[in-house]
């Protein structure tokens, strides 16, 4: 047994209320459970409980044996000595505060249902991949569907956080976080660091100024991404090497020194040459790129805003130096809808917050529409029964199986809740 499952027992009061007495036979009344607020301190604040007639404000500290009080040092912390109820599932020993005065204690277990105990011991068994991967698929389709959207913001909101971080970077210029984004996103897992740190490197203005001719913005990139600093024979490397040394030297801008970006285990299409060059033509067709998607809403307009390709160099080429059968390297379809999961939708939905303007429905509603992700992640929960059907249920789903699955946080998920029903 853990102390989250206390914490549940407490925070939702599944238990017997009415009969409750501390270990030295004072009758409870629970006014009011507290704040659970999962920081550091005792565990619920600002409780109020009646203890023999008499009124008490404060704290409300859970453990799973009341000597857990002295291992966790409390008796030395003056944030516990406003604790007036030490909830433990095992009383083994009294409790003081400094002035010895005796900290009351409610020994829960007297007090919880056996079916509750069961349902908790069978949700939390030993797993292979999840605690309820045996329950999963007899989840109500209306709990599992109302969690999702939950979920489904839950990890906007996360990926807001490196949002706001990037607009303080800018000066909030919203234009230069979609341009880094979008960077990042480009360089796919295993180049997208590297390649949000090449655009955070280059200000804004320059990408502004320099992105009407498509070869200036490559040389940046591609400069900037080191794949300029050897010696070769082509005549485009050795055009792009000029034109980067030059506007460095034009813009004071010191030579970046990031990473080598990754050739291996990519498909050529995903080559960092390719990918760099789809981001420069993307920006020398769209000046003003974040004031076109800010509040776009329709998937057609979106296809039709990335249908860009690399250079005309790149048709016959992967490398440099190295020639290849032609081939037009477009945005696929499957990119620009990686694009809209993890950069568009994530940007407008900040951009919308920073307004405050509401736009929920229409984050769904284009999520409805775009395929959902292929991982080992999606696979894995469609075995389990709970098939994603587009990109809205597939990102509830990652954000499920990251912050609650993989955190055994049972207990503060809609369907760890729901099996915990006794029935």
């Amino acid at each position: 047994m853990k102390e989250d499952f206390l914490h549940y027992l407490w925070k939702f009061k599944k238990f017997d209320t009415l009969n409750l007495k501390t270990s030295n036979e004072e009758e409870i009344i629970i006014v009011n459970v507290g704040e659970y607020l999962e920081l550091a301190g005792p565990d619920f604040f600002n409780a109020k409980i009646t203890i023999d007639d008499q009124m008490w404000a404060g704290n409300v500290e859970i453990h799973l044996k009341s000597s857990d009080w002295y291992v966790h040092h409390h008796e030395r912390d003056v944030a516990y000595e406003n604790v007036i109820l030490h909830v433990v599932w095992e009383h083994d020993t009294e409790i003081y505060r400094k002035n010895n005065t005796e900290i009351p204690v409610l020994e829960l277990r007297k007090y919880v249902d056996k079916d509750t105990v069961a349902n908790y011991q069978s949700l939390m068994s030993p797993k292979a991949w999840i605690f309820c991967e045996k329950q999963l698929a007899y989840i109500s389709p209306f709990v599992l569907k109302n969690w999702q959207e939950r979920l489904f913001f839950e990890r906007l909101e996360r990926k807001s956080t490196a949002i706001y971080e990037l607009l303080e970077q800018t000066d909030n210029d919203w234009e230069a976080v979609l341009f880094c984004l979008l960077a990042k996103n480009f360089g796919l897992n295993t180049n997208g660091e590297i390649f949000l740190k090449i655009a955070s490197s280059i200000p804004f203005s320059i990408i502004r100024k320099e992105s009407f001719e498509v070869e200036n913005m490559e040389s940046l990139l591609l400069g900037g991404a080191g794949l300029l600093d050897d010696e070769k024979e082509d005549n485009y490397f050795k055009d792009l090497k000029f034109r980067y040394y030059y506007l460095l030297h034009k813009y004071q801008i010191e030579k970046g020194n990031c990473n080598p970006v990754q050739f291996f285990k990519h498909r050529p299409d995903n080559f960092p040459t390719i990918r760099l060059s789809q981001l420069a033509n993307l920006y020398h067709h769209n000046q003003n790129l974040f004031s076109q998607i800010s509040e776009i809403t329709s998937l057609e307009t979106i296809y039709a805003l990335f249908q860009v390709s690399a250079s005309t160099y790149w048709l016959d080429h992967y490398q440099f130096d190295k020639q290849s059968p032609k081939k037009k390297k477009m945005l696929s379809k499957s990119f620009i809808d990686l694009i809209v999961i993890n950069t568009l939708i994530p940007i407008q939905f900040a951009y919308a917050k920073s307004r405050g303007i509401e736009r929920a429905e229409d984050f769904i509603q284009l999520l409805n529409e775009v395929a959902p992700e292929k991982n080992a992640i999606i696979d894995k929960f469609g075995s389990f029964g709970v098939k994603s059907l587009n990109a809205f249920e597939s990102q509830a789903m990652l954000q499920l199986k990251n912050e609650y699955c993989a955190k055994s946080k049972c207990l503060d998920c809609a369907i760890g809740m729901e099996l915990m029903k006794c029935h």
